[in-house]
C-alpha cells in the first residue's frame, strides 16, 4: 500500500468540533430495554448484576448478541472495576452459552467506540459477540448485497436462555 503525505488533512480533521459528553444525555435504546423489564419484547437473554445480554436485531450471524452495562455510559474508562469484571465474566458465560446452543467454530468479539468507530448506539457502550462457522460467508453479500442469517432470532433467543439457565451461575439471573 502506498502512502501519500498530506499535512493539510490535519487542519481539516481538526476543524471538526470534538463531541463533548453531555450530562443527562439522551436515554439509549439499551437503557430503555433494560428499564422496561419486558425481556421477551426487547430480546434480553440474560441479566447479571451490572450488565445484560441482548440479541442484536440486525445480526451479522445467527446468535449475534451484545453485552451491555446496565448503567449508560459511552466511555469505556467510566466503567467501574466491578462493572468491567462483570462484563468480562458475562462475555465468558455468553460464549459458553453460544457454544452449548449453537456450536459455533469461532467468535468475533469487540466494541465500536464512538460514532466514527462504527458505533450505531454511541451513547451506550456495548460489546458484540458474533458466532462464526466455517462457510458462514458466501457469495450473497458480494452478488446481491444480502447477508443470509440461517436461524430465526426468537428461536436463538430461547436456545440461549436455556443454555444460560443450565449454567446455574448463582450471581446471574434472567428476569
Amino acid at each position: 500500500m502506498e502512502r501519500m503525505w498530506s499535512p493539510w488533512r490535519s487542519k481539516y480533521i481538526a476543524s471538526f468540533k470534538k463531541e463533548r459528553k453531555r450530562k443527562g444525555q439522551n436515554e439509549s435504546v439499551f437503557s430503555r430495554a433494560f428499564k422496561s423489564r419486558r425481556d421477551d419484547a426487547n430480546m434480553i437473554v440474560w441479566r447479571s448484576k451490572y450488565c445484560f445480554v441482548i440479541m442484536n436485531r440486525y445480526p451479522y450471524n445467527s446468535g449475534h448478541v451484545m453485552v451491555v452495562p446496565n448503567r449508560q455510559t459511552a466511555d469505556i474508562a467510566d466503567l467501574t472495576a466491578a462493572e468491567s469484571a462483570d462484563i468480562m465474566a458475562t462475555i465468558q458465560q455468553t460464549i459458553q452459552a453460544l457454544q452449548e446452543a449453537l456450536n459455533p467454530q469461532g467468535f468475533n468479539i469487540g466494541a465500536n467506540l464512538g460514532r466514527v468507530g462504527g458505533a450505531g448506539v454511541d451513547t451506550h457502550i456495548h460489546f458484540h459477540i458474533v458466532p462464526r462457522w466455517l462457510g458462514d460467508t458466501n457469495f450473497m453479500p458480494v452478488v446481491a448485497d444480502v447477508k443470509v442469517v440461517s436461524e430465526e432470532i426468537v428461536s436463538v433467543l430461547h436456545k440461549l436462555r436455556r443454555a444460560f439457565s443450565a449454567q446455574k451461575s448463582p450471581k446471574s439471573k434472567r428476569r
